[in-house]
């Protein structure tokens, strides 16, 4: 049996959310998703998620591609990894070929574990979608949508 572990933050569920566990799902016979937990989000993104780790946890699990969710707490990959041991890893396109991207995969080949990138939602992102929302509160805090009602 293959199983397959795909990881995000999954923070205001999207279609490109909803195309990565797609995907991930046709390579694999076991499709684990990792949910990242709040802290490992401000660690690493600067920023907490708008939505609180169980609730995307909860979100993510009644997703008919995922088999299991697990609640992501450790920064590095490989950690996470001796605790699954999965069989392939699953990553947007955006990191092919960066450092970071190079790095995951050189440390993931070393215990025989494939790295396999899907194409990056570009028109839809969780960074657009905060974006769309801070453009809809006014100066005086109050929502423009509420205004113009």
């Amino acid at each position: 049996m293959r199983i397959g572990y795909a990881a995000g933050a999954f923070d205001l569920f999207h279609v490109g959310h909803l195309n990565v566990l797609r995907h991930a799902r046709s390579h694999c016979d076991h499709l684990i998703a990792g949910v990242v937990a709040d802290e490992v989000l401000e660690i690493t993104k600067g920023r907490r998620p708008v939505v609180p780790l169980a609730e995307r946890a909860e979100i993510v699990a009644h997703i008919s591609y995922v088999d299991q969710v697990h609640h992501e707490v450790l920064l590095d990959k490989l950690d996470t990894w001796r605790e699954l041991r999965f069989d392939v890893f699953f990553k947007g396109d955006d990191w092919r070929g960066t450092p970071k991207g190079d790095e995951l995969e050189r440390r993931f080949a070393e215990v025989g574990v494939e790295v396999v990138y899907f194409p990056y939602t570009v028109h839809t992102s969780s960074t657009i979608l905060r974006a769309a929302l801070a453009q809809l509160e006014a100066p005086s805090g109050r929502s423009r949508a509420s205004e113009v009602s």
